[in-house]
């Protein structure tokens, strides 16, 4: 049973990064403002792993800069936070490949708009620098009030 839940695991993260789509487990869907208490309000928390590397060359600071400007700061004006991250993957001819990243983590209502505010910048983001995919993480959290 442990293979299995960790192949599960790998194929749903595998998953996300191919298609830039939200990840979200059982225990995060469980957890809601009953499990928060009197004090804290549920939220979501979502991280996105953006990769650097274009065809022509890699997203430069100034472009990143601009874009979390322009494109999540106007779409997520409360507060955010973001990370430099090395990623590595398993290229499709076999070999291990590495890219500069940047790890942008939001922390935001579970609505609709706001799912579509994410989705939005994923969109933009890829258009933008061409990239094939952004990875999207989701989990309920807690936040004191």
């Amino acid at each position: 049973m442990a293979g299995r839940v960790s192949f599960q695991a790998s194929l749903l993260f595998a998953l996300g990064l191919t298609l830039g789509c939200a990840v979200t487990t059982a225990a995060a869907r469980r957890s809601g403002a009953q499990e928060c208490g009197a004090t804290t309000a549920a939220q979501v928390r979502t991280t996105l792993y953006f990769g650097s590397a274009k065809p022509t060359g890699s997203v430069s600071e100034l472009e990143w800069q601009l874009f979390l400007r322009d494109e999540v700061t106007t779409r997520f004006p409360d507060g955010l936070t973001v990370w430099d991250a090395e990623g590595q993957w398993r290229a499709p001819k076999g070999t291990i490949e590495h890219e500069r990243s940047k790890v942008l983590l939001l922390v935001h209502p579970d609505t609709g708009p706001a799912r579509q505010s994410v989705q939005d910048v994923i969109d933009r983001y890829r258009k933008a620098f061409d990239q094939q995919s952004v990875l999207w993480e989701t989990s309920r959290v807690c936040v004191a009030s």
